[in-house]
């Protein structure tokens, strides 16, 4: 078998009803977890599945059902959740896994599975080895016996007890009452559960994209196309809008005025309010290779740190928990907030923004900007096979680029985990410089590729 057939760097992700994400696969994740997690004792083992509101998930979740059910492991099933809401309820519940059917941001086409341990942390690419090593066994291997199948049920507060997590997050001395807020769900995972928590802290909640039928989650709205609250803000004129994306553990913000801000001045500002409470651990704040270097400036301004990492989520969290960070994220809008959750929770960042607006008693576009950006350029080349970033050649560019910064800027070049392409990230304070350094590393990986 080939290393990671399945799993890539969240999770099983594809084209729904296409390989990996077929039923059959579903149904394989299924028996292999679950005789993974039951091989450890004899006791009786539980798994708690949640989903965003794909389409597809009427197709994926019986299946994983079907698979854990037929191990002998009881599933509990959670509906439409947040994935953060699915790590929680799986420390909550004490059960040994917890399962998120969803492809985040991705369009309805999509779907995926991602896996979080007893302790709601993702699970280490050890673990989706060995669950990939089950994985490939024949369907009648290892089954209970009929006396011995798992028991289904679903888990009707769960949507409950999510908003009163997400409620305690928020400061208790606070109230929303007197903000007009408006909260873009993607018609995804948080379509009820983010504006009954905003509802009940006090808000005046305006809801878009609260209506899902299956194929509109993410479509022209929620934070990967920030237009749509960025009109409702203006149309309603609120003080915030917050969006959210199909899975509900990225976050982008606007100020009452529309202007869209990401995840490094969301970090930014909540540092800056943490650090001066004396709230803020690990004496900085852990973030990828990608952020801003304005970020970095603006931290070190107050003598914190910014750790970078690799990209994505599972990287900024492992790094989190070496180093004892309690406030972590990427550009995107995946912002980890260690004290309350193990995983990006769009959801409960926005809530800490909100505690920071009006304990400010300032507006929103007084705050939104908590720092000059310096100028960043991005350029994906595809490739068809191979290996260009070994190319001597590549490396000669990547070096004389470098060189050209000399100290007042960044070069980010690397492959990315899910697409054949490479990404180029110059960033640096004199913008046609970085221009012209991306163009030219571009056109060596292009020829190193062609």
């Amino acid at each position: 078998m080939s290393k990671r057939a399945y799993f890539g760097t969240d999770g099983i992700r594809g084209q729904a009803n296409t390989h990996p994400m077929t039923a059959e696969v579903a149904l394989r994740v299924g028996l292999a977890a679950g005789k993974l997690f039951m091989s450890q004792d004899d006791r009786r083992h539980m798994v708690v599945i949640g989903k965003d509101t794909r389409l597809s998930g009427y197709m994926v979740e019986p299946a994983l059902v079907a698979g854990f059910a037929s191990v002998g492991m009881d599933v509990r099933l959670l509906g439409p959740m947040p994935t953060p809401g699915v790590a929680m309820m799986t420390r909550s519940l004490r059960a040994d896994l917890g399962v998120m059917i969803s492809a985040s941001h991705n369009p309805y086409t999509d779907n995926g599975i991602k896996l979080f341990g007893p302790d709601g942390y993702k699970l280490s690419d050890e673990r989706e080895l060995e669950i990939e090593s089950l994985m490939d066994q024949g369907l009648h291997e290892g089954l209970a016996a009929p006396t011995e199948l798992g028991r289904v049920a679903r888990v009707d507060d769960s949507q409950a007890r999510y908003v009163e997590i997400a409620k305690a997050s928020f400061p208790r001395r606070l109230s929303l009452a007197g903000l007009r807020v408006v909260i873009d769900c993607a018609h995804g995972a948080a379509y009820k559960v983010a504006p009954v928590a905003l509802y009940e802290l006090g808000a005046e909640v305006i809801p878009i994209g609260v209506a899902p039928n299956g194929m509109n989650i993410n479509e022209e709205c929620g934070s990967t196309h920030p237009e749509a609250m960025v009109r409702a803000v203006r149309e309603y004129r609120a003080d915030i809008g917050i969006a959210l994306d199909g899975d509900a553990d990225r976050v982008a913000i606007c100020d009452e005025k529309g202007l869209v801000v990401d995840g490094d001045q969301i970090m930014a500002l909540i540092a800056g309010h943490w650090a001066k409470r004396d709230r803020l651990t690990g004496g900085g704040v852990v973030a990828t290779v990608m952020s801003n270097l304005g970020l970095e400036r603006f931290l070190a301004a107050r003598d914190l740190k910014l750790e970078r990492t690799a990209v994505g989520d599972r990287s900024v969290m492992v790094r989190m928990r070496e180093g004892g960070f309690n406030l972590g994220g990427e550009q995107s809008g995946h912002i980890i907030l260690s004290d309350y959750s193990s995983t990006g929770d769009g959801l409960l960042a926005a809530l800490q923004v909100l505690a920071v607006l009006k304990e400010s008693d300032k507006p929103m576009s007084a705050l939104a900007r908590q720092f000059e950006p310096v100028p960043q350029k991005l350029e994906n080349v595809r490739f068809a096979s191979g290996k260009p970033l070994d190319a001597e050649p590549v490396k000669a560019v990547i070096a004389d680029a470098e060189q050209k910064l000399n100290g007042s800027g960044r070069i980010v070049v690397r492959a990315s985990g899910t697409e054949p392409l490479i990404r180029i990230m110059a960033e640096g304070d004199d913008e046609k410089l970085v221009s012209q350094v991306v163009k030219e590393i571009a056109g060596a990986v292009r020829k190193a590729a062609a």
